[in-house]
């Protein structure tokens, strides 16, 4: 693409590395409702979702969860983000670097997004800048929170770099007229194929590790000083 004149980060699974353990808090969760739910089903099904989603999956299934669900759940995932969340390994590199707008869109509600990037020391590189689907009507897997970080930044959807962890980001993002490109460096994809779940669900590009965030050839557009 050419210099994108914004890059919408997810947070879960792009910025940190949170999802395995945030799937190992859900499956434990579930689990004190009466519902078995494996860590790589929890993968499989929920990576990129909100707990809105978990909720609609579970209520289709006649097997609708208590009213304090999210609360829990919610306490359980910082209580261990507390002592184990890690940011994604070279991040802040590309971070430091970067000199385009930028912004975080995530499923996560913000209360987790901001306590996610200040446990991981990136918060400084995004401010306020940080959109929930908790703002918009439809979460991922529809266009509306891309389409309204975008909006916000005052940023044309085909300007923009949507980089994403999951497939409901990725159909997202291309539902939002924007350039996705997938990553799967986060330990959720260490026994998974990554690459072809993201490329499947239609990733422009796919890499694993931030230190080949810019793809070859691509001097010139990425805004670094």
């Amino acid at each position: 693409m050419t210099r994108p004149d914004l890059i919408i980060f997810d947070c879960d699974g792009v910025l940190v590395d949170s999802e395995v353990l945030s799937c190992c808090c859900l499956c434990d969760a579930l689990a004190r409702c009466g519902i078995e739910l494996g860590v790589k089903e929890a993968l499989d099904l929920f990576v990129g979702r909100s707990i809105a989603a978990v909720r609609q999956h579970y209520s289709a299934l006649g097997r609708p969860l208590p009213e304090e669900f999210a609360a829990e759940l919610k306490a359980s995932v910082r209580e261990t983000f507390k002592t184990s969340l890690l940011p994604i390994a070279g991040v802040d590199a590309v971070l430091s670097a970067l000199r385009l707008p930028m912004c975080v869109a995530s499923s996560s509600d913000l209360d987790r997004v901001r306590f996610s990037l200040a446990q991981t020391g990136l918060a400084n590189y995004f401010g306020e800048r940080l959109y929930s689907s908790q703002m918009v009507q439809h979460g991922k897997p529809a266009p509306d929170l891309f389409l309204h970080a975008a909006a916000a930044m005052q940023a044309e959807a085909r300007r923009t770099l949507v980089i994403e962890d999951s497939p409901s980001g990725v159909t997202a993002g291309k539902a939002a007229g924007m350039t996705v490109w997938g990553f799967i460096g986060g330990s959720h994809y260490a026994s998974r194929d990554g690459r072809a779940i993201l490329q499947a669900a239609g990733a422009d590009r796919v890499f694993a590790r931030m230190s080949d965030f810019w793809p070859e050839g691509s001097e010139g557009i990425d805004g670094r000083a």
